[in-house]
């Protein structure tokens, strides 16, 4: 990532959180004159604040209970004005766009240490390599699923299954539903979407990418041939330099990894080697950090078997709910 785009990713942010400040500024004053009490109150508020804070200080506890006592009371003076005028405690709060760091890009985690808050590395992400991949969480969520789209129908004959398309969907649907709930949880295993192009796979993915967002992790979402040659080349370019280092770190250590159209890729020793390095890689940071992967596939699991090697297939068997899509082709509906 260069710096020049970390730069102009945090003066929007600084932009951001003065824009808030200043509706903040202009909120109370509209207020103070609406109720001219609120501002007595709040000035009354600054003052006690910043006597309590010269006594911790100066280590006098002398008049701080005092002190205490009397901004406890005025702060339930006034919610009660807020209350009484239907106005939310909020109004009176800035309203950032990451409540976590407050617009400032960084949070101070233990021993005062500083590090990049997840909007901003998601922010990152998608600039460098999510790109046109997560254009359309907005389109493609749980809000816009239809089952309807989903054939009722029971075809064995067809499918070798004794559901219907749409029975099978909202089954996988509620599973998808409780791997987001328990995303951090390490006892929940990785998802692996097989089925035939058109099928619904990555329709579901978008909507696990939207709501795992929601929840303030980051997620990388890349195909497969173009996550593998990306590895390939950073690995052996002669002129590597901290960026395509970081490409290595954030595949490893992103929350949700999403590989999409595994086995579309061109398949070589190295290329097996470097996937193997990455799901293996991912599973044993689940001791440190949850970190989570999502696979999709065209492939079903005996092609699977046949074309990456035993141990591969070893870590998808035990550690990926594996979830088979299948019916009429969505694109054409």
């Amino acid at each position: 990532m260069s710096n020049e785009i970390l730069d102009s990713l945090l003066q929007e942010y600084e932009r951001k959180r003065m824009k808030s400040e200043l509706d903040l500024d202009n909120r109370k004053n509209n207020l103070y004159k609406t109720i001219p009490e609120l501002q007595k109150i709040d000035d009354e508020l600054n003052k006690y604040s910043i006597q309590s804070a010269k006594d911790i200080l100066l280590n006098s506890s002398n008049n701080l209970n005092d002190i205490n006592t009397k901004i406890e009371n005025l702060k339930k003076q006034k919610k009660q004005i807020l209350s009484e005028n239907h106005i939310p405690e909020t109004y009176l709060k800035p309203l950032y766009e990451c409540n976590v760091c407050k617009d400032t890009g960084y949070i101070t985690i233990e021993n005062n240490r500083t590090e990049m808050c997840n909007c901003l590395k998601q922010k990152l992400l998608d600039i460098s390599y999510n790109k046109s991949n997560m254009c359309n969480l907005q389109k493609e969520n749980f809000s816009t699923f239809n089952e309807n789209k989903f054939s009722n129908e029971v075809n064995l004959a067809k499918y070798k299954l004794n559901i219907s398309p749409r029975t099978n969907i909202l089954n996988i649907k509620e599973k998808c539903i409780k791997f987001i709930d328990n995303f951090n949880n390490p006892n929940y295993k990785n998802l692996l979407f097989t089925g035939n192009t058109g099928s619904g796979k990555t329709f579901m993915t978008n909507c696990i990418a939207k709501e795992i967002l929601n929840k303030g992790y980051s997620v990388l979402y890349q195909t497969a041939p173009v996550l593998l040659e990306t590895l390939i080349d950073n690995k052996f370019n002669k002129y590597k330099n901290s960026e395509q280092d970081l490409f290595y770190k954030n595949i490893l250590e992103v929350d949700l990894l999403i590989i999409d159209d595994l086995g579309t890729e061109y398949i070589n020793g190295m290329k097996i080697s470097e996937l193997f390095s990455i799901l293996n890689t991912r599973l044993l940071n689940l001791n440190s950090k949850c970190t989570k992967t999502i696979i999709s596939t065209n492939l079903n699991m005996n092609e699977i078997l046949s074309k990456y090697e035993e141990r591969i297939c070893s870590r998808i068997g035990g550690y990926y709910d594996i979830y088979y899509f299948f019916g009429e082709d969505l694109r054409f509906k």
